[in-house]
Formats: structure tokens, C-alpha cells, sequence
């Protein structure tokens, strides 16, 4: 997170905090921005050639990609949440003020893979901060070797 920011008000903010994990962390970024109703992926109905929201703003959406293991991309969307997927699991609807504290955790080797014999099923946990904690079902097959190296 930012130093002194509690609440990332814009998927820039969002943008900034990941970049300053990229230089903690020694990772490679690279990231993308998609600016505009005509721009973003959930505003597919907005019209041709409308590039503003209703009440004039401009929608802005953005993706991360960080080099090294795990595998972590970020797409940030314009209404305050996220889609992280690491290691090719998707975990949607996380939010952006979330979404350092979720990166942090994975770079930190704090992420965990939560395996269970009946019912079968294994759940890739990540600690957030305030004692939360993300949980995202894993597919019983194709378990990357990061993900497999991490089942408790």
C-alpha cells in the first residue's frame, strides 16, 4: 500500500501501490490501461464512439502482470474491485484496497493451498490483513508445481 494511504480512491492509486511491490519484491510490471466506456470490459454497452460514463467521467481500467513465480496478473476495474489470478486461478471481486495487501501475501509465501480428503476439494487461502482471508476453490487437476508446493 501506499505510505499514509488507507483507501485507494482510483484504479491509478492501485496502479502506483503495485508498482512500489514490484520494486519491494524486485519483480518485473508491466501494465496496461484501458481508459473510456468504449475502453473498459464492463461497459460493452456504452455505445459507439461514448467514451465517457453517464455523469461525465472517464472509466478507467488496468492490468498488471508481474514476472517471476507465482505468476500473478491484476486487472483492476473502475468499480473498486479487482480480478487477481495467480498461477492460473482466478480470484475475482477482491477489493482494490485489498488488492496490495493480497499481492503482498502471495510475494511474502504467506498464500496457501488447503487440501481436504472428504469431501475432496482443494482451496487456495490468502491472508489479508484485519484477520480476513481469501478463499478461491481449486480444480482437483493441473495443480501448477508453486501451487502443489504449498499444500498443507
Amino acid at each position: 500500500m501506499i505510505k499514509g494511504m488507507d483507501h485507494l480512491p482510483t484504479t491509478e492509486a492501485a496502479v502506483t501501490a503495485l508498482r512500489a511491490l514490484a520494486d519491494e519484491y524486485a519483480r518485473e510490471i508491466e501494465v496496461r490501461h484501458d481508459i473510456g466506456a468504449d475502453q473498459t470490459s464492463r461497459r460493452s454497452a456504452a455505445g459507439v464512439g461514448v467514451t465517457a460514463d453517464p455523469d461525465g467521467s472517464l472509466p478507467h481500467e488496468a492490468h498488471v502482470d508481474f514476472g517471476g513465480l507465482p505468476r500473478v496478473s491484476v486487472r483492476l476495474y473502475p468499480d473498486d474491485d479487482a480480478l487477481i489470478t495467480v498461477e492460473g486461478v482466478e480470484c475475482p471481486d477482491v477489493d482494490r484496497d485489498d488488492v496490495p495487501a493480497f499481492v503482498r501475501s502471495l510475494f511474502d509465501d504467506r498464500a496457501f493451498v488447503k487440501a481436504r480428503r472428504f469431501p475432496p476439494g482443494r482451496f487456495l487461502i490468502v491472508p489479508l490483513p484485519r484477520d480476513r482471508t481469501h478463499k478461491e476453490y481449486l480444480p482437483v487437476i493441473g495443480l501448477t508445481p508453486w501451487l502443489s508446493a504449498r499444500v498443507r
